[in-house]
């Protein structure tokens, strides 16, 4: 099989890429060049910016694929761009959507692929959403061989993932439970969620690829694991041997404080979810996850704890957290006079 990654270096096409270099695929990275030391040994990199689509054109045209993977697209003109380069050229177009795109809050807790498309919170979520009906539309009409996977939140050893926390610096959270600081947990910390570990992932993934029947479907590829969020902090601390001190605080409440944080909390991380995944189990037989969120987040430590240069700390958003509990903090004393 002969595929190519547009992107491929990320949390989780990192993770996917080097699975298919190990499966035997014939994988070829069409990205800027920016993280080189990322690509997989056997992979085949190609350097262009999808972005500049004439460019990529010139590049790509003695090129045929088995399958293209489009990890960066992110609005209607990525997708359309997309579909005119890649019409004739592969077999199968995969689109990485995003587990977001499900309806928001939910009307029934357990989420499948058929689970109505609407984000009401979440510009992102709500561009995917307008991303997928091109694609579904161009595969009635037209044929085009789209797949669409959309992740929940999957994170690697190179991530330590939270519902609050720097999304530059991911040690920040884990440096804020170590120093005895308050850490935030939006809402009562009772929301179900699900961290799915970039190697399961990569092994739904794996199986979708030269999958004809997967041609015109959409699928989530999630753990079954199934933890709240005052779990997850726990666990988290866990990992680094302390106790965090938590403080639940209303998602709305951060928002006025952190007005883009609001649409990854209310259009999807503060919202309990749990995921059904029997289409890709059906789709591809002996799909299981089996890395616990135990597991996974003591690689994720040990892999910063390796290296000081990884700990670095965000106090910009030290700043943010500690000013968004002060006010809470003293929002309650008042309520209480």
């Amino acid at each position: 099989m002969k595929a190519l990654f547009i992107g491929g270096t990320g949390t989780i096409s990192s993770a996917v890429s080097e699975l298919a270099v190990k499966k035997g695929i014939d994988l070829y990275l069409l990205n800027r060049g920016n993280r080189s030391e990322l690509i997989p040994k056997g992979a085949k990199s190609i350097i262009g910016d999808i972005r500049d689509i004439e460019r990529a054109r010139e590049i790509l045209k003695d090129y045929k694929f088995d399958v293209v993977v489009d990890w960066v697209a992110f609005n209607v003109e990525h997708v359309k761009a997309s579909i005119e380069l890649f019409r004739d050229k592969t077999s199968q177009y995969i689109f990485i959507s995003s587990a977001s795109v499900y309806q928001k809050p939910p009307s029934h807790y357990l989420i499948t692929e058929s689970t109505p498309l609407v984000n009401p919170y979440w510009q992102y979520a709500r561009d995917k959403i307008e991303c997928e009906n091109i694609l579904m539309e161009e595969y009635a009409n037209n044929n085009f061989p789209v797949t669409i996977v959309r992740p929940s939140y999957t994170y690697g050893k190179t991530m330590i993932p939270f519902i609050f926390n720097s999304r530059i610096r991911r040690w920040t959270i884990v440096d804020r439970m170590k120093k005895g600081k308050k850490i935030i947990v939006p809402g009562d910390g009772t929301s179900l969620w699900t961290l799915t570990h970039n190697t399961d992932f990569a092994k739904g993934f794996i199986g979708l690829m030269g999958n004809v029947q997967a041609i015109g479907h959409a699928f989530h590829i999630t753990s079954d694991e199934v933890l709240t969020w005052d779990q997850i902090a726990n666990i988290i601390g866990s990992a680094v041997g302390v106790k965090p001190e938590i403080i639940h605080i209303p998602s709305e409440f951060i928002g006025a404080f952190s007005p883009e944080s609001i649409g990854g909390l209310l259009g999807d991380k503060s919202v309990s979810v749990v995921f059904d995944n029997s289409k890709i189990k059906r789709f591809v037989p002996g799909y299981q996850a089996t890395v616990s969120f135990v597991e996974g987040i003591k690689e994720s430590i040990e892999w910063y704890e390796a290296d000081a240069g990884r700990r670095e700390v965000d106090e910009e958003f030290n700043l943010l957290a500690d000013k968004i509990i002060n006010a809470y903090e003293k929002a309650l004393q008042l309520a209480k006079e």
